[in-house]
């Protein structure tokens, strides 16, 4: 818990300091006087100010946030001798750029990040899949247990590498949004047997593209082999004679290809509230045995209530399947730099994509996420290494980013709004428009943050 929190204050700390910066640094090369720079709101915790006319730099209680306050004469009055240093006495181009450079600043930051995170090397699993889903669009594009994905191309002449089962990943959900195809070059796990497959998600439709995806086209868990880890005392494997390190062959005569299959065997045990004796052929020691197993009936708690009841399924209260393989992805300097400016952009316009959709009702409000998610995922991806932790850093960036360049007044996107009026025009829009504008403004970021807070909750409570 304590690394949940620090990890997501030093996200917000990181990302609103960069922000500001940027606004700040533009600012100062622009000629205007920057009177505050403040990450956080609230009771001020530490401030530095180098002397009476410098700016004054803060650190506040409440990271939820920052600014930048420049000398303005529309908040006050301002010297004679100062005006010229006013942001509202800048140029309209001035004027623009130090707007724009807090949202600039963060895109900028997540390039340098991801290609950071590239540099580092993650360990990835590696694109070995388990087996698809029964009819979903992953079997019928032929893929099988143990396949080792190798290459994908959305035209079957373009080859790309597949680095790790997160590079296939992202290329089906780019492929889904298009909602085209992707062919696949396949083999098996020992790379013999070479194949070339095609996904077809054109069937898709953009509301499915959300975190659910991969269980859509039919795509789970990476390949792991059908062996038993710990055994519970006292539970159906032990009394079974089940033991650490056995590998299931076959349950009742039919053949089991990897654990996650194994798994599905067992759950769907349980037949109106009674579990069947299973019939496990076993590989233990270069021999193999068969055993009679009885799973014990168990309640899904992550199924969705139907009726008020929740469905039973079977369970053997032992660990099934051994940790995936792994691989390393890491990237030279100018591949890694690459990467982190192609990975930013398509980001950015994926997360354009999603917001339209979800406007239009195309798309699930359920993608919108609040600060108990990004908190989560920020202790999560602590826990996993510093590259895990760069790549977050760099998506909640992006989102930052974009967010701010939205056309909603209040957000910086709402100014850049006003100057393109100014530019078309000769002329600012009106104090009148001004306060009705900020006020639709302040509205529709309500309504986001109480919907991104809402499905924050529902995630937690399993309602997602």
């Amino acid at each position: 818990m304590i690394t949940t929190i620090l990890a997501f204050l030093l996200t917000l700390g990181v990302l609103v300091a960069i922000h500001e910066y940027g606004h700040y640094r533009v600012a100062v090369a622009c000629g205007v006087k920057v009177l505050r720079f403040s990450v956080g709101f609230g009771r001020v915790l530490w401030r530095r100010q180098s002397g009476p006319d410098a700016t004054e730099f803060v650190l506040c209680v409440l990271p939820l946030g920052g600014y930048v306050r420049m000398l303005d004469e529309r908040e006050g009055n301002v010297p004679v001798h100062e005006q010229a240093r006013a942001f509202n006495r800048q140029s309209l181009w001035r004027r623009t750029a130090i707007v724009a450079a807090g949202p600039l600043a963060n895109l900028v930051l997540a390039v340098v990040l991801y290609a950071a995170a590239h540099w580092i090397g993650m360990d990835e699993p590696k694109a070995v899949m388990a087996a698809p889903v029964p009819a979903s669009l992953a079997e019928r594009a032929g893929l099988r247990s143990g396949d080792w994905v190798r290459a994908w191309s959305p035209d079957g002449q373009d080859w790309r590498e597949v680095h790790s089962l997160s590079d296939l990943r992202w290329e089906i959900t780019q492929a889904a949004l298009r909602q085209g195809v992707l062919e696949l070059q396949v083999s098996g796990r020992d790379g013999r047997g070479n194949r070339q497959l095609r996904l077809d998600l054109s069937s898709l439709q953009t509301r499915d593209v959300d975190s659910n995806l991969m269980k859509k086209v039919g795509l789970g868990a990476p390949f792991s082999e059908a062996v038993l880890g710990e055994v519970k005392a006292g539970g159906p494997a032990e009394r079974a004679g089940l033991k650490a390190g056995d590998r299931v062959v076959s349950v009742d005569d039919q053949p089991i290809a990897d654990a996650s299959i194994l798994r599905e065997r067992i759950r769907a045990s349980v037949r109106n509230g009674k579990a069947s004796i299973q019939t496990w052929v076993i590989e233990r020691r270069d021999q193999r045995l068969t055993l009679a197993v009885t799973p014990r009936v168990s309640t899904d708690g992550n199924a969705p209530a139907g009726a008020g009841v929740s469905p039973s399924i079977g369970r053997i209260e032992a660990f099934i399947g051994q940790p995936p393989e792994m691989v390393k992805v890491r990237h030279g300097l100018f591949d890694g730099l690459q990467l982190g400016v192609s990975r930013t952009w398509e980001i950015s316009v994926l997360t354009v994509k999603m917001l339209g959709r979800m406007l239009i009702g195309e798309a699930s409000l359920k993608n919108l996420s609040g600060p108990l998610t990004i908190a989560d995922y920020a202790g999560q991806s602590v826990q996993q290494g510093l590259a895990y932790y760069l790549g977050f850093l760099a998506l909640v960036s992006v989102s930052l980013g974009v967010l701010n360049l939205l056309p909603l007044p209040m957000l910086d996107g709402g100014h850049l709004m006003y100057y393109i009026f100014e530019a078309v025009t000769g002329r600012a829009p009106s104090d009148v428009w001004l306060a009705r504008l900020q006020r639709g403004g302040f509205a529709v970021l309500m309504l986001m943050m109480s919907v991104a807070l809402y499905n924050d909750v529902a995630r937690l409570l399993g309602f997602h």
